[in-house]
């Protein structure tokens, strides 16, 4: 089946495998302590653990039990895939595993999935891997992406680079130094909780690119309410101004769902609103989803 997420939701998910580490258990929980920019005796008191204790798992004069590893890494907050390479480092089997969204186990997580972006038409929504790769989309509004570079729409597709770079929808995003301040900022909370390197290069990428500052910022109406940063951009119908929402699976046990994110769009006025039902009613695309293109994940 062809790979085309801003059509249709795609059947893959690309995810790589669990890292391996001959670093010793000790350096890795003193760097993510370090990393939570916890002392010594602050993780000690929140893990109710000695000073003393810590102390000697850090520099190895004690070993962690799985236990105490997966409490410590619940104190820091570490993400699930490394929370598989501390366990193995310390001479354990990874407990946390990492499946396809085409595993027959993660059936009802698919079809939620589907469920979601399919009733967000008229409206764009997207599922995002951990490296803001889009996974999945419903196919609304194809009119956003008229004039994009076709190489950044070529699998995997990038959803920050897809929108910052100046042959993506840059040129045409009204507000884009406020939106480009907002998407770095969300991505430098990510690096600071994962300290994943591909996001420290996506965000190098990122950083390089031009400012395009001589395009006209288009100011938000008087009576807008500003609850959220808005995402405004040019298209042949008018200027088009949503919010976002990002939604997280609650509780995951498996690597995949940990790091997978929903992104849906909404209108920020009347005006968006109006010109994306009409533009979707001219293109007999009802929210119901009925001639909708959209497919199966795992078909």
């Amino acid at each position: 089946m062809r790979l085309c997420p801003l059509i249709g939701l795609s059947p893959l998910i690309r995810y790589d495998p669990p890292m391996t580490t001959a670093r010793p258990i000790g350096d890795l929980l003193r760097e993510w302590r370090q990393r939570r920019r916890l002392s010594q005796l602050t993780l000690a008191c929140d893990a109710e653990i000695s000073t003393r204790h810590l102390s000697f798992l850090e520099t190895g004069r004690s070993q962690p039990s799985r236990e105490m590893i997966l409490h410590l890494s619940e104190q820091l907050a570490i993400p699930m895939r490394d929370r598989n390479i501390l366990l193995v480092a310390a001479g354990f089997a990874p407990m946390f595993p990492e499946r396809s969204l085409d595993d027959p186990a993660l059936q009802s997580v698919r079809k939620a999935i589907d469920l979601v972006l399919e009733s967000q038409k008229p409206f764009p929504a997207f599922a995002l891997d951990r490296h803001w790769n889009i996974v999945a989309s419903n196919g609304a509004l194809p009119e956003i992406y008229v004039g994009v570079a076709a190489h950044l729409l070529h699998p995997p597709i990038n959803a920050l680079r897809l929108t910052l770079h100046p042959d993506g929808l840059a040129p045409r995003i009204a507000n884009l130094s406020e939106w480009r301040a907002h998407s770095f900022a969300r991505l430098r909370r990510q690096i600071d909780v994962t300290a994943d390197p591909v996001l420290i290069e996506l965000l190098r990428e990122l950083s390089q690119y031009p400012a395009l500052g001589g395009k006209t910022h288009v100011a938000a109406p008087a009576d807008e309410l500003a609850v959220a940063t808005p995402f405004r951009i040019r298209t042949d119908r008018g200027l088009l101004s949503f919010f976002t929402t990002t939604t997280m699976f609650g509780s995951p046990v498996d690597i995949t769902l940990s790091e997978l994110a929903v992104e849906c769009f909404y209108p920020a006025d009347a005006a968006t609103a109006k010109i994306v039902r009409e533009t979707a009613a001219a293109l007999d695309v009802s929210p119901s989803g009925k001639p909708s293109q959209v497919q199966s994940i795992a078909s």
